[in-house]
Order: structure tokens, then C-alpha cells, then sequence
């Protein structure tokens, strides 16, 4: 959220979504009391499949195969087909069924196994435990690329420039050079270098023959071209990964994203009507609603409130970053919508993370919570003008504003 891609694909997204975050998403809300079922073998709910998806003949064959071998290589390529899935179609339960994988061998682990391990614990927001699985994984095979990939996503999450540089010169070693780029990209945009970040991401895209890789890195250099001011470089980058015609989370929650942004959420409500199954997804169905006033926008906003409210009681909060951006622009209640953006600024803090607590400190006129996103943008000299103006319109409550947001060259 990504170098080895953050899906199967060892692509260096987060989240995401990523980590990113980006990049995850709520589990489906439940309508009916929780019902623990008698029989292992009791089919619970059967996951939709796209029409002429061949993904559900993959799995099939996945399962047999590890059914039939009962080795660790088998499992693993399940496993990393279940989260692989989980990244595209923004569905949490396939975590599950990597996780339920992966429980079936003792430990110590393998070191593919783990690294697998490794990115549940990302999604999940266990970041430490994750780190670890990665550090263990390498240990056992230090050639592991897709640890070091990962391993920078997190500390890039955790904007922990200097372990992500790191992470970034380790993949460089070994000769990654897609990677590479990706992973130091990344690294200089969010570190105040926007325009040595892009030519990095370009570098790396050059570099890539990979389609899935190469969705995740246009996805970025659509932001980065964004973040410089260049909303037509931006558009002309999604539409490149778009027209690579993968499932992809990140992407469509990226380029809605930049659609809103740009007055157009019309195009938003066209581009995502099938996707109301993915709760990141459907926030930005919901929010491009109520700029239009349409008669969609009440139940959408329910609809989000329902998963929002059914993984609370779950305990689920690795989600804080939406739900405040659901209570700031489709609730109006800025004091709550600070509140979590806060509290999800101390687990993450990409760009993404700092706008969104500092437009809810604007919004709320206190900006006492939003003061590690405002630390943030001076010591990281992160350039988009967006940040920079939110970060000076929040700095006017402050006293004295002094210096601290001159961007630093």
C-alpha cells in the first residue's frame, strides 16, 4: 500500500489500504444475533463471485492442492490467494480464511508462512507483531524481498522515515529494483521531496512488468501528481491503471478520492455503483450522495452506519480514519469525527491520516488533538499544498504560529 506487493502480488501498498490504508476494509454488517454453528462442515455464507470470475476455480484448485500435500508451499499460495482477494474486493473475511490457513501449522513457522503472517497482522493494524513476523521471516531466508517491502509499508505508515529508507536500501541490495523505487519513492514524497518521490515511482514503473504492480505504482504517481498540483498528470496516471482492468481497492478508493476532490462526484456515483460491498467504497458512494443531494444518500448513510456500529461491537477499530471522515462530512459532527481521527493518528500517519484529523480540528475549532498531524508537516516537509493550507488554517487558532509550517527544502 505494494513492493512485493501488498496483496499477492508483493505490491508496496498499505494499507492499506493499505495499511492504508488505506487500503482495508469493515466486515459486512450483521442483521441477525451473532449464532455459533454445531457442525464444522456447516456452510455459513458463500462469498459473491463476479460473473466469469475464474477466482473461485482458484481457490478450488488452492484447496485441493493443500488438502492433498498438506505442505507449507501449498498453504502458503492459498493463504496469499485469500489475501490477496481481501486487498482487491475490499472483504475482510478472506483474512479470516488466510488466517484459519495458516493456524494449521505449528510453530516455528516457515519463513513464507510467516511473511504471509506477517501482512494479516498489517491489516489488522498489528503493526509490532507484524514487524516481527517480518524480521523472523528474513531471518529464516534473508533474501525475502517481500519482507523488506512490507516491512518498509509499515514504518511508512508509522512515518518512520529513516527505518523505511532502511527497509528501502536493503531491497536495493538485493537487486529489486522495482522495489526499489517503489519503496524509496514513497519514502521521498511523504519525506517533503514530491518531485524526486514521482521521478523514483517512474524509475520503478519502468521497471515493473508485473500488471498488478504496475496498478499499484500508476495509482501512486496519480497521487503524487496530485499532491504537486498537476490534477491532469494525476487523471492521465488513474486512467492508465484503471484501463489495466484489475480489481483493485486502493486504486478505485484513490481515484474516487481525487474525483471528489475535483467537484465530480457524479462520476463517483457511476463509477461505483457496484461497489457498495466494500465499506471504503461505499463512504465515498455516500459522500459524492450527499454532494448531490440525491434521494441515495440517506441510505447509504445508514448503511455505513449499520457496519460501523456492527464492528464496534465486534471491537474492530482499525477503521477510525473512515469513521471520522463519515462523522465530519456526512453527519456534521465534527467533536466526534476529531476524536477518532485522533486516536487513529496515533496507530497511522499517512498524509491521508493528517488530512482528515486536521480538517476535523478546523471543523471542531479545537486544535489541540490535531497537534502531532501539525509536528508532523514541519518536520516532514510534506508539500501538498492541501496539507499546507489546512495545516496554516488550523495554525491561525494557534498562538503563536511562529515558522512551523515553512515547507522545508
Amino acid at each position: 500500500m505494494p513492493l512485493p506487493k501488498l496483496t499477492c502480488y508483493l505490491r508496496f501498498r498499505f494499507l492499506a489500504l493499505m495499511l492504508s490504508t488505506s487500503c482495508a476494509a469493515l466486515a459486512l454488517a450483521a442483521d441477525a444475533a451473532p449464532r455459533k454453528p454445531v457442525d464444522d462442515a456447516e456452510v455459513l455464507e458463500r462469498l459473491p463471485s463476479r460473473s466469469g470470475d475464474v477466482a473461485t476455480r482458484e481457490l478450488v484448485a488452492l484447496r485441493a492442492a493443500m488438502a492433498a500435500g498438506k505442505d507449507p508451499a501449498s498453504a502458503a499460495r492459498l493463504a496469499q490467494r485469500y489475501f490477496d482477494l481481501a486487498m482487491a474486493r475490499g472483504d475482510p473475511r478472506y483474512v479470516g480464511y488466510a488466517e484459519a490457513v495458516i493456524a494449521r501449522f505449528p510453530e516455528p513457522l516457515p519463513a513464507a508462512l510467516r511473511s504471509i503472517r506477517g501482512k494479516l497482522r498489517q491489516y489488522r493494524h498489528g503493526f509490532e507483531a507484524a514487524l516481527d513476523d517480518f524480521a523472523a521471516a528474513l531471518a529464516l531466508d534473508p533474501a525475502l524481498a517481500e519482507a523488506h517491502a512490507w516491512r518498509g509499508a509499515i514504518f511508512l505508515v508509522q512515518a518512520d522515515y529513516a527505518a523505511a529508507h532502511k527497509e528501502c536500501a536493503a531491497l536495493k541490495a538485493l537487486g529489486q529494483a522495482s522495489l526499489h523505487g517503489a519503496c524509496i519513492g514513497l519514502a521521498q514524497a511523504y519525506g517533503g521531496q514530491l518531485d524526486a518521490g514521482y521521478l523514483s515511482l517512474q524509475q520503478a514503473l519502468v521497471a515493473s512488468r508485473d500488471p498488478d504492480n504496475r496498478v499499484w505504482l500508476l495509482t501512486r504517481l496519480g497521487e503524487v501528481a496530485a499532491w504537486l498540483g498537476r490534477p491532469a498528470l494525476a487523471e492521465q496516471h488513474y486512467r492508465a491503471a484503471l484501463s489495466l482492468g484489475r480489481d483493485d481497492g486502493y486504486l478505485l478508493a484513490a481515484w474516487s478520492d481525487f474525483l471528489l476532490d475535483s467537484d465530480r462526484p457524479g462520476e463517483v456515483i457511476e463509477f461505483l455503483a457496484d461497489w457498495e460491498s466494500s465499506d471504503t467504497l461505499l463512504l465515498r458512494l455516500a459522500e459524492a450522495a450527499a454532494l448531490l443531494k440525491s434521494a441515495d444518500a440517506e441510505r447509504l448513510s445508514r448503511m455505513l452506519d449499520d457496519r460501523f456500529a456492527a464492528a464496534r461491537q465486534r471491537g474492530d477499530t482499525t477503521h477510525r480514519a473512515e469513521e471520522a471522515r463519515y462523522y465530519l462530512h456526512l453527519r456534521g459532527d465534527a467533536p466526534q469525527a476529531l476524536r477518532l481521527a485522533a486516536e487513529n493518528y496515533r496507530v497511522q500517519r499517512e498524509p491521508r491520516d493528517a488530512r482528515i484529523l486536521l480538517e476535523a480540528a478546523i471543523a471542531a475549532g479545537d486544535p489541540v488533538p490535531a497537534q502531532a498531524a501539525r509536528d508532523w508537516l514541519r518536520s516532514s516537509g510534506f508539500e501538498a499544498e492541501r496539507w499546507r493550507a489546512l495545516g496554516k488554517k488550523l495554525c491561525k487558532a494557534v498562538s503563536p504560529c511562529g515558522t512551523a509550517l515553512v515547507i522545508r527544502r
